[in-house]
């Protein structure tokens, strides 16, 4: 008798400890994802793409590439906002990330606090770009020239909301210009109706119209960053000509984890992506592609979307910008 309620005492002992909650899996265990927000050929996708076997020599797992493009970004956001907070499905984001929650009404995550910032990647510098036509030669004729026009300068964008947009934004508000904004699809039909003289100005990447400009079909009238671009060496930044608004809104490269993602976890990615987009031959084939690398601690990149996420939360606000 005094053993059956024993073995009942023991039964019932076990069924009232609490199930301990699954613990994550280790880091790296299993196949990495890294989730491209964007079309294949998009600036994080090349960057997927070209480090991905360096990641996967390094981790032992494979490391594949997954194009979620929608939205603006947000869908594949989306998608990483809701994995496992363990490591394997990483955000391959651009600067758009700190842009989007401000321009739609409704965004399926939180910027913060869904996310865990790991590594700023890469850059890319913007130019001020106008048609040959346009007589200004410098910022400051450029900006007399505006002012003088009474609205009458056309500006394009590859579309409502773009970086390129709240860029041009920005700039107009700084300077209290007017200008008509012209929306595209895509970047390939707005620097074809700047060339052909529909639109006046612009912002591009200046790995996109570089060649574009050495062919006397645009001219740059200033680039972004804090030195003069490696690809346009011969043209002055916008700090050059005395305007420091525009400081800081180079095009970004990141990575991101999901939202409570261990510290330990985080800091052994960051790691690994600085050093493999450290080497010099990664450095040189990014180069060739306009972009430049820059790193960062996870704590310098979390200031860095803070920071973004206040400016053109500001720029969005002021121009009264809403997504298509």
């Amino acid at each position: 008798m005094q053993r059956r309620n024993f073995a009942l005492a023991a039964a019932a002992a076990c069924l009232a400890t609490p199930v301990l909650a699954q613990s994550p899996a280790p880091f790296p265990s299993k196949t990495i994802t890294l989730v491209v927000p964007f079309t294949p050929s998009s600036g994080s996708d090349i960057i997927a793409r070209i480090i991905a076997p360096r990641l996967s020599a390094r981790w032992g797992q494979p490391v594949i590439v997954d194009n979620k493009p929608g939205a603006s970004g947000n869908l594949g956001a989306q998608a990483v906002a809701t994995a496992a907070p363990d490591g394997h499905t990483l955000l391959m984001a651009i600067n758009s990330f700190t842009m989007t929650p401000s321009i739609y009404k409704s965004v399926p995550f939180d910027a913060v606090t869904d996310f865990a910032p790991v590594a700023k990647l890469a850059e890319a510098g913007y130019a001020f770009v106008v048609h040959p036509a346009v007589p200004a030669k410098d910022m400051k004729q450029l900006i007399e020239l505006v002012k003088k026009s009474g609205g009458n300068i056309n500006y394009g964008t590859p579309g409502n909301g773009t970086p390129q947009h709240l860029a041009m934004e920005l700039f107009k508000s700084a300077h209290h210009l007017d200008a008509m904004h012209v929306p595209y699809k895509g970047i390939q039909g707005a620097l074809t109706d700047l060339m052909g003289g529909q639109v006046q100005m612009m912002f591009a990447t200046v790995h996109s119209t570089r060649p574009l400009e050495q062919a006397g079909k645009m001219r740059f009238i200033a680039v972004t960053g804090e030195q003069r671009n490696p690809i346009a060496p011969d043209i002055p930044t916008f700090r050059e000509q005395g305007i420091t608004v525009m400081d800081g809104i180079d095009a970004w490269y990141g990575v991101f984890a999901p939202g409570r993602t261990p510290a330990d976890t985080v800091a052994r990615i960051n790691r690994d992506f600085v050093e493999v987009m450290n080497m010099p031959d990664i450095k040189a084939e990014l180069a060739q592609k306009g972009l430049s690398v820059k790193t960062s601690t996870p704590a310098q990149f979390a200031q860095v979307v803070k920071s973004d996420l206040a400016r053109w939360k500001k720029v969005v606000v002021d121009a009264r910008i809403t997504a298509d």
